[in-house]
């Protein structure tokens, strides 16, 4: 009997130009047949995918980027005995007379999920030649079936160097330039399982990998044209998270697509630097705390030298965001900054000098003195708790306290000609909004006072909140990412003692809170103060950031001043980051750089549409060269198309979209007196 794909089940720790030539039959179904042939023999595809689900990874992780992308799909569950047969009627009809195939492309777990020869396995068989559909085996092994010879190998592949062909390059995988290494994160766990073989006829590989132990090269990934039919084969096993699936997803999904469907995706990364011209307290060694947070016994941090910024520090950030491409969220507190000042002797060459690089940088109002706007604190006991009034109610800071924070800072940046928006905030430490257990709802003065100052985005953790969610009328939050990059260390060797407490053992010196927390892994043994940050902390920060990033996550990651003073330990991490994207894609797929508002307009219009998807308000089809979509009024639609594309007007046509990874795409509506979204196809 021959063997069957290895399948994997994975925690989330392990966690376009070119149309490829169909049969004369799928061409003439997609309306790509003879010069001058009628509309009327073109049928209508309906840009939805369907999804057939076993349960494992690799269907479920091209199912999430199909979500995250914004493309709709319909999921059949074959472990659920009512689920629907796969037959004609399910797959096609007529319309007004037209026939309809409902699905655009096919996700199966592997070739023949339903068994070859079977009457559902013949029924889809037929639909995708009849219609020219795609299908993407998500994970087979290699055998002739699939247009592979037997395995040259098949084993482990972790650590393994991956590389886009020629061929790929070409098509929908051109958004990639250099090598794609797979995960090698432990070497005492196996991470990723595959097979290695070379192409039979008919077969073209896009993504392929030296034959381990071997000799040439065999494929990972490419398209088995057989039949009157087009399968993507991929023969190695991987979950939603695992860097190389990544990388590789937005190929997937563009030839399952034809690189033609609803939803867009783009790769961002943007990062804020906290407590601008404020100092940030400095991490005790000894007492294992921060001296002057509440529970930092035996001292309350008079005497400890605090961590802020020099004007060295400041002309080495412009020099760096000018040599990396890369711009700076400069998240301020002028308040805190004058106090420094005054008791500083008056002066503060780092003010001077960020305001003579104003222009290098975005600003961001964090309140005047960086207060905390949430319930007023009882520090009488740790963990603090919040005061009571005398009817037993929880007191908060007042309306027009918070107020005066945001407007003395905002008024602060407008006359030093900050480029501060007025609608974006970050409170200190989150504060106004819920925190986990003392103050379980916001404050309730807080909506007011952003109302007052005209706010609509305010950041929130994303460790603690990660969905957008509304703050007030027309306030929405923006989650942002904790980086494991600590406000309170100065130094390399400070950043691994505070590491070494929270992540070592309690038998090993250290805190033992990660042995009581479900989601934290202690160290083997407590890291090299040393050495440690560059070797250990850098790169699972810089892996953390850029798996947010390729998964096409706006969200915004957030460090502090005191990571750009002294040892200056944020930039080996960004570094790191910025090095790895660009070695991965080609110059047509930049990493985004957005702004707070922009982050949160993002999120805010991915939140309606899928709204709108999962309601089945939205309808997209094409027909030949045009694109239809309806959708509630004033939904933004998001989309993905060809170069060349245009949109209809009332009156003429207009070019779609901006370019990204060899498409074009955007957010749009249908023009002034259109009930619809029109686009024409080169």
């Amino acid at each position: 009997m021959a063997p069957s794909a290895r399948r994997w089940k994975f925690s989330r720790y392990t966690r376009y130009t070119t149309v490829v030539a169909v049969t004369a039959t799928g061409l003439l179904a997609l309306g790509l047949g003879a010069p001058g042939a009628a509309a009327a023999e073109e049928p209508r595809i309906d840009l939805r995918v369907l999804v057939v689900d076993n349960g494992d990874s690799p269907v479920e992780a091209i199912t999430a980027e199909l979500a995250d992308t914004g493309i709709p799909y319909t999921t059949v569950d074959l472990n659920d005995t009512s689920r629907p047969t796969i037959d004609a009627a399910f797959l096609s009809d007529t319309v007004g007379g037209t026939p309809r195939a409902r699905f655009q492309g096919v996700v199966l777990p592997n070739e023949a999920p339903f068994g070859a020869g079977s009457a559902e396995q013949t029924a889809l068989e037929a639909y995708e030649t009849t219609y020219g559909i795609p299908q993407v085996d998500a994970y087979t092994w290699a055998h002739p079936g699939v247009g592979l010879d037997y395995s040259s190998y098949s084993g482990t592949l972790d650590g393994q160097e991956a590389a886009v062909t020629d061929a790929g390059r070409q098509g929908y995988f051109g958004y990639l330039d250099g090598p794609l290494a797979f995960e090698d994160n432990s070497p005492s766990v196996q991470e990723s399982y595959g097979f290695v073989a070379g192409p039979r006829t008919g077969f073209t590989s896009y993504v392929d990998a030296a034959v381990p132990g071997g000799t040439g090269r065999g494929s990972l990934v490419g398209e088995y044209a057989h039949d009157g039919r087009r399968e993507l084969v991929v023969t190695f096993a991987y979950n939603a998270y695992q860097q190389q699936f990544r990388v590789l997803a937005r190929g997937i999904v563009e030839w399952l697509t034809q690189g033609v469907h609803l939803g867009q995706s783009r790769n961002y990364f943007s990062v804020h630097v906290d407590d601008v011209f404020a100092p940030d307290s400095r991490w005790d060694a000894e007492r294992n705390c921060t001296p002057g947070d509440f529970d930092c016994v035996g001292g309350d941090g008079e005497g400890t030298t605090p961590i802020r910024m020099t004007a060295a520090d400041a002309v080495y950030a412009a020099e760096w965001q000018q040599s990396s491409g890369f711009t700076f969220d400069m998240v301020y507190n002028a308040g805190s900054g004058e106090e420094w000042k005054s008791e500083n002797g008056g002066t503060d060459a780092l003010t001077d000098q960020l305001l003579a690089d104003k222009a290098d940088y975005r600003w961001v109002n964090h309140t005047y003195t960086h207060q905390y706007l949430g319930c007023v604190q009882d520090t009488s006991t740790v963990p603090w708790s919040c005061a009571r009034n005398t009817d037993g109610s929880t007191q908060y800071m007042s309306r027009a306290d918070i107020s005066t924070e945001i407007a003395d800072n905002y008024n602060w940046g407008l006359t030093h000609g900050l480029s501060t928006e007025r609608g974006e905030l970050v409170t200190g430490e989150h504060s106004g909004l819920r925190t986990l257990p003392q103050q379980p709802d916001d404050n309730p003065n807080l909506a007011g006072a952003l109302a007052d100052n005209g706010i609509e985005w305010t950041a929130s953790d994303n460790s603690r909140e990660p969905d957008q969610r509304s703050a007030g009328s027309s306030i929405l939050t923006v989650p942002r990412y904790p980086m494991n990059v600590y406000y309170n260390t100065g130094t390399a060797a400070e950043m691994a003692d505070e590491y070494n407490w929270i992540y070592t053992s309690a038998a090993d010196g250290g805190s033992g809170i990660c042995e009581n927390n479900p989601t934290s892994t202690c160290l083997d043994e407590p890291l090299d103060t040393a050495t440690g940050y560059l070797s250990h902390i850098v790169p699972q920060e810089a892996r953390t950031a850029l798996g947010h990033a390729i998964s096409g996550d706006p969200r915004p990651h957030y460090a502090h001043q005191s990571n750009l003073a002294e040892d200056r330990t944020l930039y080996p991490v960004l570094n790191q980051v910025l090095t790895d994207y660009r070695s991965l894609y080609a110059d047509n797929t930049p990493l985004e750089n957005p702004r707070q508002s922009e982050i949160g307009t993002e999120l805010q219009r991915r939140a309606a549409w899928q709204t709108a998807v999962t309601n089945n308000t939205v309808t997209a089809y094409r027909v030949g060269t045009t694109i239809t979509v309806t959708a509630p009024p004033g939904t933004q639609i998001p989309f993905t198309a060809p170069t060349g594309t245009t949109k209809q007007l009332l009156l003429g046509t207009t070019t779609f979209g901006t370019p990204y990874a060899g498409r074009q795409s955007a957010w749009t509506t249908p023009d002034l007196l259109q009930s619809g979204l029109t686009l024409n196809l080169p």
